[in-house]
């Protein structure tokens, strides 16, 4: 800061030599306040979550979540290729998702998948 006394910033000087890191507390206590007063951000784009998918994307969703590629989503359950992949842009859309990582995610975290079920 520019308003910092000599003693100080040698302080500082000798706190950084040493390996440590040193947070002035003013504005350390700015960014604290401004980060608690932030609202929370909507988990994965604010989109709605698995309940509003119909069975059949439920289902294109576990087999995402298995790591399954569109193809082989597609004979797993006797669709087209191009109609797999309309299934999971859909339900990408449906659950604010950017990715296929993030589909796994709700995936796990609602309970649709569970880690070594089948």
């Amino acid at each position: 800061m520019k308003d910092v006394r000599p003693a100080e910033l040698l302080d500082g000087i000798r706190t950084v030599a040493a390996g440590e890191s040193l947070l002035s507390p003013g504005p350390t206590a700015r960014l604290i306040a401004r980060a608690l007063s932030a609202p929370e951000p909507p988990a994965l784009g604010g989109g709605a979550g698995p309940g509003s998918l119909s069975d059949r994307e439920r289902q294109v969703l576990a087999l995402v979540a298995r790591g399954l590629n569109n193809t082989e989503i597609a004979e797993t359950l006797g669709l087209s290729p191009l109609t797999a992949k309309t299934h999971v842009s859909r339900i990408m859309g449906k659950l604010g998702a950017r990715d296929r990582t993030q589909l796994v995610i709700v995936a796990y975290e609602s309970g649709l998948v569970v880690p070594g079920g089948p």
